[in-house]
Protein backbone atom coordinates (compact mmCIF):
# COMPACT_ATOMS: atom_id res chain seq x y z
CA UNK A 1 0.00 0.00 0.00
CA UNK A 2 1.42 3.48 -0.96
CA UNK A 3 1.87 5.61 2.02
CA UNK A 4 0.47 9.38 1.72
CA UNK A 5 3.66 10.89 1.12
CA UNK A 6 4.12 8.69 -2.06
CA UNK A 7 0.69 9.43 -2.80
CA UNK A 8 1.13 13.00 -3.41
CA UNK A 9 4.63 12.71 -4.89
CA UNK A 10 3.14 10.43 -7.92
CA UNK A 11 -0.39 11.87 -7.68
CA UNK A 12 0.05 13.11 -11.09
CA UNK A 13 0.76 9.66 -12.96
CA UNK A 14 -0.98 8.03 -10.40
CA UNK A 15 -4.18 9.68 -12.14
CA UNK A 16 -3.71 8.15 -15.19
CA UNK A 17 -6.17 4.74 -15.89
CA UNK A 18 -2.43 3.29 -17.52
CA UNK A 19 -0.82 3.57 -13.84
CA UNK A 20 -2.89 4.05 -10.44
CA UNK A 21 -2.18 2.68 -7.28
CA UNK A 22 -1.46 -0.91 -8.67
CA UNK A 23 1.39 0.44 -11.62
CA UNK A 24 3.05 2.81 -8.90
CA UNK A 25 3.33 -0.40 -7.09
CA UNK A 26 4.63 -2.11 -9.58
CA UNK A 27 7.56 1.06 -10.24
CA UNK A 28 8.06 0.72 -6.53
CA UNK A 29 8.87 -3.10 -6.57
CA UNK A 30 11.21 -2.97 -9.49
CA UNK A 31 14.66 -3.54 -10.33
CA UNK A 32 16.09 -2.02 -12.85
CA UNK A 33 19.97 -1.53 -14.33
CA UNK A 34 20.99 1.37 -16.32
CA UNK A 35 24.68 0.76 -17.89
CA UNK A 36 26.19 3.92 -19.21
CA UNK A 37 25.55 7.32 -17.73
CA UNK A 38 25.98 9.80 -20.15
CA UNK A 39 23.69 11.56 -22.72
CA UNK A 40 20.87 8.66 -23.04
CA UNK A 41 21.23 7.64 -19.02
CA UNK A 42 20.93 10.85 -17.83
CA UNK A 43 17.60 11.47 -18.75
CA UNK A 44 16.76 7.92 -18.14
CA UNK A 45 18.11 7.66 -14.79
CA UNK A 46 16.07 10.88 -14.12
CA UNK A 47 12.66 9.89 -14.98
CA UNK A 48 13.11 6.61 -13.99
CA UNK A 49 13.97 8.23 -10.40
CA UNK A 50 11.34 10.51 -10.99
CA UNK A 51 8.70 8.16 -11.75
CA UNK A 52 9.56 6.54 -8.70
CA UNK A 53 11.43 3.35 -9.81
CA UNK A 54 11.91 1.04 -6.20
CA UNK A 55 15.47 0.08 -7.09
CA UNK A 56 17.76 1.38 -9.55
CA UNK A 57 21.13 -0.07 -10.50
CA UNK A 58 23.82 2.85 -11.88
CA UNK A 59 26.48 1.50 -14.10
CA UNK A 60 29.75 3.45 -15.45
CA UNK A 61 33.53 3.43 -15.27
CA UNK A 62 33.82 7.04 -16.62
CA UNK A 63 34.54 10.05 -14.73
CA UNK A 64 33.22 13.11 -15.37
CA UNK A 65 35.08 15.57 -18.19
CA UNK A 66 34.30 19.04 -18.63
CA UNK A 67 33.09 17.57 -22.38
CA UNK A 68 29.96 15.88 -20.77
CA UNK A 69 28.56 18.71 -20.04
CA UNK A 70 26.64 19.59 -23.10
CA UNK A 71 24.47 17.09 -23.23
CA UNK A 72 25.08 14.91 -19.70
CA UNK A 73 22.49 16.83 -17.65
CA UNK A 74 22.87 14.52 -14.45
CA UNK A 75 26.37 16.78 -13.58
CA UNK A 76 27.10 20.32 -13.45
CA UNK A 77 30.96 22.09 -13.55
CA UNK A 78 31.91 21.69 -9.70
CA UNK A 79 31.25 17.30 -10.61
CA UNK A 80 34.56 17.35 -12.91
CA UNK A 81 36.85 14.70 -12.15
CA UNK A 82 34.26 12.71 -10.13
CA UNK A 83 33.34 9.12 -10.28
CA UNK A 84 30.15 9.19 -12.32
CA UNK A 85 28.22 6.63 -11.13
CA UNK A 86 28.55 8.18 -7.64
CA UNK A 87 27.74 11.79 -8.75
CA UNK A 88 24.84 10.24 -10.35
CA UNK A 89 23.40 8.68 -7.45
CA UNK A 90 23.80 11.36 -5.34
CA UNK A 91 21.78 13.42 -7.91
CA UNK A 92 19.01 11.07 -7.74
CA UNK A 93 19.01 10.85 -4.17
CA UNK A 94 18.45 14.30 -3.59
CA UNK A 95 15.53 13.88 -6.61
CA UNK A 96 13.82 11.49 -4.90
CA UNK A 97 15.43 10.00 -1.31
CA UNK A 98 12.58 7.40 -1.43
CA UNK A 99 13.84 5.02 -3.74
CA UNK A 100 16.87 2.85 -3.92
CA UNK A 101 20.52 3.41 -5.44
CA UNK A 102 23.76 1.53 -6.24
CA UNK A 103 26.26 2.99 -7.87
CA UNK A 104 28.76 0.57 -9.52
CA UNK A 105 31.36 2.89 -10.65
CA UNK A 106 32.99 0.09 -13.11
CA UNK A 107 32.45 -0.98 -16.78
CA UNK A 108 30.09 -3.96 -17.38
CA UNK A 109 31.83 -6.93 -18.08
CA UNK A 110 30.85 -10.32 -19.08
CA UNK A 111 31.32 -12.40 -15.97
CA UNK A 112 30.63 -9.41 -13.78
CA UNK A 113 26.80 -8.94 -15.62
CA UNK A 114 26.07 -12.55 -14.96
CA UNK A 115 26.72 -12.26 -11.38
CA UNK A 116 24.38 -9.17 -11.25
CA UNK A 117 21.37 -10.00 -13.59
CA UNK A 118 19.79 -12.56 -12.13
CA UNK A 119 18.65 -10.21 -9.26
CA UNK A 120 17.61 -7.47 -12.34
CA UNK A 121 14.15 -7.24 -13.58
CA UNK A 122 15.18 -5.21 -16.87
CA UNK A 123 18.42 -3.80 -18.24
CA UNK A 124 18.69 -0.17 -19.84
CA UNK A 125 21.63 0.03 -22.10
CA UNK A 126 22.71 3.50 -22.67
CA UNK A 127 26.31 3.34 -23.58
CA UNK A 128 27.82 4.25 -26.78
CA UNK A 129 30.26 1.20 -26.43
CA UNK A 130 29.80 -1.47 -29.67
CA UNK A 131 31.47 -4.66 -27.34
CA UNK A 132 29.89 -3.62 -24.32
CA UNK A 133 26.40 -3.33 -26.04
CA UNK A 134 27.12 -6.85 -27.47
CA UNK A 135 27.79 -8.45 -24.45
CA UNK A 136 24.57 -7.02 -22.77
CA UNK A 137 22.82 -8.53 -25.65
CA UNK A 138 24.35 -11.84 -25.33
CA UNK A 139 24.13 -11.98 -21.25
CA UNK A 140 20.46 -10.96 -21.16
CA UNK A 141 19.25 -13.25 -24.00
CA UNK A 142 21.55 -16.13 -21.74
CA UNK A 143 19.62 -14.72 -18.69
CA UNK A 144 16.35 -14.39 -20.45
CA UNK A 145 16.34 -10.31 -19.05
CA UNK A 146 14.52 -7.99 -21.31
CA UNK A 147 16.66 -5.23 -22.60
CA UNK A 148 16.27 -1.83 -24.20
CA UNK A 149 18.72 -0.26 -26.13
CA UNK A 150 19.29 3.15 -27.80
CA UNK A 151 21.85 5.47 -28.92
CA UNK A 152 22.67 8.75 -30.82
CA UNK A 153 25.18 9.79 -33.60
CA UNK A 154 25.19 13.44 -34.57
CA UNK A 155 21.40 14.26 -34.98
CA UNK A 156 20.41 10.07 -35.43
CA UNK A 157 18.73 8.28 -32.80
CA UNK A 158 18.07 4.64 -32.70
CA UNK A 159 16.07 2.81 -30.16
CA UNK A 160 14.82 -0.69 -29.81
CA UNK A 161 13.82 -3.10 -27.25
CA UNK A 162 14.41 -6.76 -26.63
CA UNK A 163 12.12 -9.72 -25.07
CA UNK A 164 14.08 -12.42 -24.51
CA UNK A 165 11.33 -14.53 -22.35
CA UNK A 166 10.44 -15.44 -26.03
CA UNK A 167 13.16 -17.78 -27.84
CA UNK A 168 11.76 -16.44 -31.55
CA UNK A 169 12.78 -12.80 -30.48
CA UNK A 170 15.57 -11.37 -32.57
CA UNK A 171 18.72 -9.90 -30.54
CA UNK A 172 21.06 -7.38 -31.34
CA UNK A 173 23.00 -8.96 -33.15
CA UNK A 174 20.64 -10.00 -35.21
CA UNK A 175 20.71 -6.33 -36.42
CA UNK A 176 24.30 -5.17 -35.92
CA UNK A 177 26.85 -8.70 -36.34
CA UNK A 178 29.29 -8.79 -33.84
CA UNK A 179 31.78 -8.65 -36.49
CA UNK A 180 31.49 -5.46 -36.90
CA UNK A 181 34.53 -3.73 -35.80
CA UNK A 182 34.29 -0.80 -33.25
CA UNK A 183 36.81 0.83 -35.28
CA UNK A 184 33.92 1.13 -38.65
CA UNK A 185 31.39 2.45 -35.92
CA UNK A 186 31.42 6.04 -34.93
CA UNK A 187 30.46 7.00 -31.38
CA UNK A 188 30.03 10.67 -29.87
CA UNK A 189 33.52 11.80 -29.67
CA UNK A 190 34.51 10.82 -33.04
CA UNK A 191 31.21 11.81 -34.69
CA UNK A 192 29.95 14.38 -32.42
CA UNK A 193 26.61 14.52 -31.14
CA UNK A 194 23.07 16.77 -30.44
CA UNK A 195 22.15 16.95 -27.10
CA UNK A 196 18.42 17.42 -27.38
CA UNK A 197 18.63 14.56 -29.71
CA UNK A 198 19.91 12.20 -26.84
CA UNK A 199 17.24 13.93 -24.38
CA UNK A 200 14.40 12.99 -26.96
CA UNK A 201 15.91 9.45 -27.21
CA UNK A 202 16.29 8.97 -23.36
CA UNK A 203 13.42 9.98 -22.77
CA UNK A 204 11.63 7.42 -25.47
CA UNK A 205 13.56 4.96 -23.13
CA UNK A 206 12.71 6.06 -20.40
CA UNK A 207 8.96 5.68 -21.20
CA UNK A 208 9.36 2.25 -22.43
CA UNK A 209 11.19 1.03 -19.58
CA UNK A 210 8.13 2.29 -17.50
CA UNK A 211 5.34 1.04 -20.03
CA UNK A 212 7.26 -2.40 -19.72
CA UNK A 213 7.12 -2.31 -15.80
CA UNK A 214 3.31 -1.35 -16.14
CA UNK A 215 2.81 -4.37 -18.72
CA UNK A 216 1.60 -2.07 -21.10
CA UNK A 217 2.49 -2.75 -24.90
CA UNK A 218 5.89 -1.72 -26.49
CA UNK A 219 6.06 0.18 -29.61
CA UNK A 220 9.78 -0.58 -29.56
CA UNK A 221 9.18 -4.72 -28.86
CA UNK A 222 11.22 -6.25 -31.87
CA UNK A 223 11.06 -2.73 -33.56
CA UNK A 224 13.62 -0.64 -34.27
CA UNK A 225 12.94 2.86 -33.69
CA UNK A 226 14.56 5.77 -35.69
CA UNK A 227 14.39 9.32 -35.28
CA UNK A 228 16.15 12.24 -37.19
CA UNK A 229 16.37 15.30 -35.06
CA UNK A 230 17.33 17.80 -37.84
CA UNK A 231 13.49 16.32 -39.55
CA UNK A 232 11.78 15.82 -36.56
CA UNK A 233 10.81 12.22 -38.19
CA UNK A 234 10.08 8.84 -36.41
CA UNK A 235 10.03 5.77 -38.19
CA UNK A 236 10.11 2.52 -37.41
CA UNK A 237 11.22 -1.34 -38.95
CA UNK A 238 10.28 -4.67 -38.02
CA UNK A 239 13.00 -6.90 -36.96
CA UNK A 240 13.65 -10.47 -38.67
CA UNK A 241 15.70 -13.28 -36.45
CA UNK A 242 18.42 -14.24 -38.70
CA UNK A 243 18.92 -17.62 -38.54
CA UNK A 244 22.49 -17.10 -38.75
CA UNK A 245 23.02 -15.21 -35.81
CA UNK A 246 25.71 -15.85 -33.91
CA UNK A 247 23.60 -15.06 -30.51
CA UNK A 248 20.08 -16.17 -31.39
CA UNK A 249 20.63 -18.07 -34.26
CA UNK A 250 21.41 -21.68 -35.27
CA UNK A 251 25.45 -20.91 -34.82
CA UNK A 252 24.50 -19.29 -31.27
CA UNK A 253 23.49 -22.67 -30.65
Amino acid sequence: MLSRKQLQRYSRQIMLPQVGEAGQEKLARARVMIIGLGGLGSPVALYLAAAGVGEIHLVDGDRVEISNLQRQILYKTNHRDKDKAQVAAQQLTAANPEIRLHAHARMADEPWLRGQLPSIDLVLDCTDNLAIRHIINRVCRELRRPAIMASVRGFSGQLVSFDFSSDPSPCYACLFPPQESEETVENCSTAGVMGPALGVVGSMQALEAIRWILGLPLASRGRLQLFEAETLELRSLQLQRDNDCPVCGTKGR
